[in-house]
């Protein structure tokens, strides 16, 4: 490892503690080095708050001492006006001797702009260093800016047997049918406070009256979406009646009750729904079902990740579960369950 991998992985350890917290903005962590030795540290905390460089230059006590410094930055120092000044200025103005950047901002307001102006004020550029890590990182953000839609993970619990479900059609039964343990709860929710929105259909409502929250997990909430063409979900479902925010898309009518907004759109596709959810500058979605929402993301090809989770349980007829095509990018064992997890790429 290069000093300047050694360095650029210090800034991408301090841009993951950022989190959740920075959404919708990427997350990004900047190093300050003096001579083989980090004199200043920071990343980017909260979404609208100081970016990373700012709080690097910050944690410095003497600061005559950034022209002989170098600046190690997860993302491109942005050159734009946005919640906070231009990044680029502040190092313009600090005089750094160099900058070193894991990867170009893909945000178009951005991308380029700032490593232009620090290269016109003498200021030695070196880009590339981990940039896939960098990218892996953010990859929300960028799926976001260069797709035109928000990055999209499926996520689903099936039985040894390949079902999803029981089967609802002769029975009016209500109510979840777990699959997997109730520990696999806390990585599930997990997921959901990474993610800035859950959807699912309102199928999922009627049968199970998920409540689609964090609770196993202490992270925010997801913004709760139900797929709803023609507004037949039950009035009283927990997502409608706990004081949580819920948008509800469907084909009839635009209007707002508390905190349950109705959302109108000419059809409901997963295109159509992710350039609604682009519109509403939502960078993430987790898709958790049912069967026929799911599939409609999988036969179109627009998503990203998916974890599908097995569960010892069989449930010998019901309703299948999707099939992904592909081979998991990973499986790991989490109690009597497996989490396997798949990459469209």
């Amino acid at each position: 490892m290069t000093s300047d991998e050694k360095y650029m992985l210090r800034a991408l350890q301090l841009a993951k503690l950022g989190g959740v917290a920075t959404k919708s903005n990427p997350m990004v962590g900047a190093v300050i080095v003096l001579g083989d030795q980090i004199i200043g540290e920071g990343y980017h905390q909260k979404y609208g708050e100081a970016h990373a460089e700012v709080n690097a230059v910050n944690s410095v006590k003497d600061l005559s001492l950034l022209k002989e410094a170098t600046i190690y930055v997860t993302l491109e120092p942005c050159s734009h006006f946005g919640k906070t000044p231009p990044c680029a200025d502040l190092l313009v103005k600090h005089q750094f001797k160099r900058v070193v950047i894991a990867q170009v901002d893909p945000f178009s307001e951005v991308s380029g702009r700032g490593i232009e102006k620090l290269k016109n004020a003498g200021i030695e550029v070196t880009c590339g260093i981990l940039q896939k890590e960098a990218e892996e990182l953010n990859k929300r953000f960028i799926t976001f800016h260069t797709k035109k839609r928000p990055y999209v993970t499926l996520k689903w619990a099936q039985t040894a047997d390949g079902f999803i479900d029981i089967d609802r059609s002769q029975k009016q039964e209500t109510g979840i049918h777990w699959i997997s343990q109730p520990e696999t709860q806390v990585v599930t929710h997990q997921l959901r406070a990474t993610e800035q929105a859950i959807l699912v259909g309102w199928r999922t409502i009627q049968n199970d009256n998920p409540s689609l929250t964090t609770r196993a997990f202490k992270g925010p909430n997801p913004l709760r979406i139900v797929i709803d063409p023609n507004l037949k979900a039950p009035n009283d479902a927990a997502v409608f009646t706990d004081g949580l925010k819920t948008m509800l898309f469907n084909l009839l009518e635009e209007r707002e009750i508390r905190e349950v907004e109705y959302v109108k759109l000419t059809d409901i596709s997963p295109a159509s729904i992710l350039e609604a959810l682009y519109r509403m500058n939502i960078h993430s979605i987790l898709v958790e079902g049912g069967a026929v929402v799911l599939n409609s993301f999988i036969e179109s090809a627009l998503w990203d990740e998916a974890l599908i989770i097995s569960g010892k349980k069989q449930f010998k007829t019901g309703l299948r579960a999707p099939i992904i095509s592909k081979t998991p990018v990973k499986t790991i064992p989490f109690g009597k369950d497996l989490l396997n997890y798949f990459r469209n790429s």
